[in-house]
This record gives C-alpha cells, structure tokens and sequence, in this order.
C-alpha cells in the first residue's frame, strides 16, 4: 500500500515507538487484540505498525507503513490466527524510515523463529553491528532491533532455552530498551536495566498481555497486573507467568518526558498517573511565577492537563482557547515554506471568543525550537489576547538525548542559543517561564510518596548510562554508517 509521510511536528519531541504482546488462553482473540492495543498506543509512533501472529510454532506476520487503521483491514487480521501476537507502532530515531525497517522484525535461524518488536536505543549497537559483520551476519535493516535479534539468535545456539539466550545477550547490549518477543511457545517482555522505557504487564482470564502503557491494556479489556522492573524478563507461556531478574544495581532511571508529553493522559507509568503529574506540573509553575491574567488555557493534547492544574492552584480560571483538528492525519502534506509557516492555523485555531480581551495564561508541555509557540502566541494575540502569557511545564531543553527519544542536537535547540528572556521575546509572549529542573521530582510526587528515579539528561546533562564518543560527537546517528548524518 502506498501511504503519504507528514513532516515531523517541530514543536515536540517524538519517542520512537510503542510495544504490545498477547498470550492467550484461546479466550482472547491476539491480532485483533493487538490491533485494539497498537490503536491505543498510535501516539507512540505514527510512521509503521505491525503485528505477528504464532500459530503453532508458525509465524506469520503483516506490516507496512501508516497508521494502524491504515495498514490493517479486517481481511488482514482474519488471516492472522494463532495463539500469541506482537504488536509495534513505531516512529524512527535510529534507523530511516522505510518499510523494511517496520516491526516486529520476523527472523528464522537454527532453534526456530523469533518475531521482536522494540521500544528504545541501544547506544552500543555500533560495536555490535560490526562485530556481527565481520563474523559474516548479512543485515536487512539499518535498526538497531536487528542487532538485539541477532545477539539472543547466537546464544540461543548454546543456551537451554529462549529465556536464558535473552538473559545473556542482554548483558552485551547497553541503552534503553522495552521489548516484547515472541518465540513457538513463549512470549517475553524484558526492559532494561536502567527501565529507561515502560512496560507493563496484564491479564485477561488465563490470557497475558504486554504493553507499552497501561491504556492499551484498557482497549482490550485486560486487568493491569504491574509494570515490569527494570532489568527483568518475563515469560508468559502455556506455565502462566514466570520472571527472570538478575540483582539490579544501576539506579531506576524511567524517561521523565512519558509524563510531560508521551504518554497518554488516562495511562498509569510505574505507579504514577500521567494525568495527575502533568497537572501537577501546572500547579507547581503556578507557584514559581504567578501572574495576573483572565483565563487558563493549554496546547492540546499534554498542555491541557497542565492549564487544569494552574487554574486549580492559581484560582484563574480555564477555559479552552485552543481547538485541535483531529482529523488532518498522515496525508497531510506540507511542500513549501510558506504553508509550513502557516500549518498551525491548520492543526490548531484560536477560539476567538474565549480570549478576545482577555490576559491569557497558556500552558505548553515543551519548547524544542521555539517556532510553534511564536507562532500560537502570534495567533491568540491575532485573535484578540489582550496579553499572552507563556508557561511550560518541563525545564528548558538544553542536552540531546541518546535513549531513543528524538531530542535534536544542541545546535537545534533554542534553549542552548538564547536566555529564558530571549525565548519569550522570540515567542511574542508577555512573560514566559519553565518548569525549574528541581520540581521534576515534586511533579511525579503525585501520592506523598516521592519518586522512584528518572532520567531527565535532556534538562540536566546527567546521563544515567554511558555514552559512546562517536554518538556524541554526533546527535542523529545511523549505526550503520556513523559518519552520515541523517
């Protein structure tokens, strides 16, 4: 199928995909399942999904580039029967973004066939593609998940079982990662150490579900169970469920941007609402720079979470300023300069009387290179906003990130080039503050019970895990040819 690209937001960052894996106990339907699942999980990846299915130790699998109601009908996912599926939307970071390139990857070697769909960045898949190279392994892709494939393909030769050919090929691979493989008789999900990504698991009677968020457990009616821990891996086969978990010494490190921006807002990430810390957010750069103004407003869909929570804390209060036009979708084609300049008023427009007159606060999750947010201040003043006043509610982007997250290279952030002050002239508003580094923890401290570890190296430049040079040295990487800057 043919299926047209949209320009990438240049206002967000983007996280390069989403995960899902059924094993069923014959009461649960798994492509159809997956399809249900990858659905909610679309605001993870929007460029390729796919879907494998085992049917008695026969893989079979569809996949392609578009969106989930894109690329499957119901004649595909009728003939995807079986017993197990896995499931992945994904949106590229490492690796172009080109049909081969689609999950699950499907590979056959000597012990059987495995299909894997990955969540994540391995930051030494370089050393590893060229060590498998020159020991004459031939690549179909250019991501890094072939790599990881590759390694649990070699120790699965001398290990006993699938599960323990994981468990040693991911002590040799480093970077973040949430995965959910399938094998003939065995579906496993394994996150990384550091649990840089989300996984959890769930259950629906005898059935077991993986999945990136807790809302794609809820699209297909499974019970939440818990989120798998950093550095485990679990199985789910014909048994039940059963774990494999090495004493875990690196500290928890989740990406603290699951809740700021990726996540959807009804998912639940290692214990904590996604909606309750956003509004958090919100209350806390209430108290950091309170301001005079009329009504609260937020960018859909993250910065609407956030205005919910000024308004609570300052007592301003909220309205929607902002429509969002749901149904532009990947079609939507932007071929010069002038229409990306105006492609807002496309996806976004001003309710010109709800702030006509009026001093506006408006609440944005993130500002990457600052022309989304000069452009909606430009509108709502347009519009009629007596002032604008801009607050974001993460700190600013100042460090490119390495875990699989599509933050650009200090050379593209605004906030590594001009003062906070800067920012806010630049972007037409009145006044502008971000959420200060220090309060991340208060945001995610939504129970009373603190935080349990994040990884926030894009605002701080602390990276939990090391980084090789060569990445370094160069932000966007394709590991396949290092010194090609995509």
């Amino acid at each position: 199928m043919n299926c047209s690209v949209s320009e990438p937001d240049y206002g967000h960052p983007h996280e390069e995909c989403g995960v899902f894996g059924v094993y069923s106990d014959g009461t649960l339907d798994p492509s159809y399942a997956a399809y249900n699942g990858l659905l909610a999980l679309q605001h993870r990846g929007q460029e390729s999904c796919g879907i494998a299915v085992n049917d008695k130790g026969v893989i079979s699998y569809y996949k392609d580039m578009g969106l989930v109601t894109e690329v499957f009908s119901h004649e595909i996912l009728d003939r995807l029967r079986g017993q197990m599926s896995v499931g992945h939307v994904r949106y590229s970071t490492a690796g172009a973004s080109v049909r081969e390139n689609a999950q699950p990857l499907v590979m056959r070697y000597i012990k059987g066939t495995l299909a894997i769909a990955h969540n994540g960045n391995l930051t030494n898949a370089f050393e590893l593609h060229q060590l498998l190279a020159k020991q004459g392994s031939i690549f179909q892709t250019t991501i890094d998940t072939e790599v990881f494939a590759y390694m649990i393909a070699r120790e699965r030769v001398e290990a006993p079982s699938i599960e323990e050919a994981v468990h040693r090929a991911v002590k040799k691979v480093h970077g973040s990662y949430s995965m959910v493989m399938m094998s003939p008789q065995k579906l496993i999900g394994v996150r990384d150490v550091h649990g840089f990504r989300p996984l959890c698991i769930g259950k629906i009677n005898n059935s077991y579900v993986f999945a990136s968020e807790t809302c794609a457990l809820d699209a297909c009616g499974a019970e939440f169970v818990r989120d798998v821990l950093p550095g485990e891996i679990v199985v789910a086969d014909e048994n039940g469920l059963r774990s494999i978990r090495d004493e875990v010494t690196e500290k928890k490190s989740l990406c603290v941007f699951e809740y700021i921006y990726f996540a959807r807002t009804d998912s639940v990430i290692d214990g904590i609402s996604v909606y309750e810390a956003r509004k958090k957010a919100g209350r806390l750069l209430a108290r950091q720079n309170p301001v005079d103004a009329d009504i609260v407003i937020g960018v859909p869909e993250s910065g609407i979470d956030a205005a919910i929570g000024y308004s609570e804390e300052s007592g301003i209060p909220y309205q929607k300023g902002i429509v969002k036009n749901s149904y532009i979708g990947r079609t939507f084609i932007k071929p010069s300069q002038s229409e990306r300049e105006t492609s807002v008023r496309i996806k976004l427009n001003s309710l010109h009387t709800a702030v006509k007159g009026k001093r506006v606060v408006m609440l944005d999750d993130s500002i990457v290179r600052g022309t989304t947010s000069a452009r909606i201040v430009s509108m709502l003043k347009e519009a009629g906003a007596k002032e604008v006043h801009l607050r974001i509610s993460s700190p600013p982007f100042l460090w490119p990130c390495y875990y699989g997250t599509d933050i650009p290279s200090k050379d593209d952030l605004i906030a590594c080039q001009h003062s906070i002050e800067e920012i806010g002239k630049m972007s037409f508003a009145d006044s502008i503050d971000f959420l200060k580094l220090e309060n991340l923890p208060k945001m995610l401290d939504v129970s009373g019970i603190g935080c349990s570890g994040i990884c926030d190296a894009c605002f701080s430049g602390k990276y939990p895990a090391e980084i090789p040079n060569y990445l370094v040295a160069q932000k966007n990487y394709d590991y396949c040819t290092p010194i090609k800057r995509l």
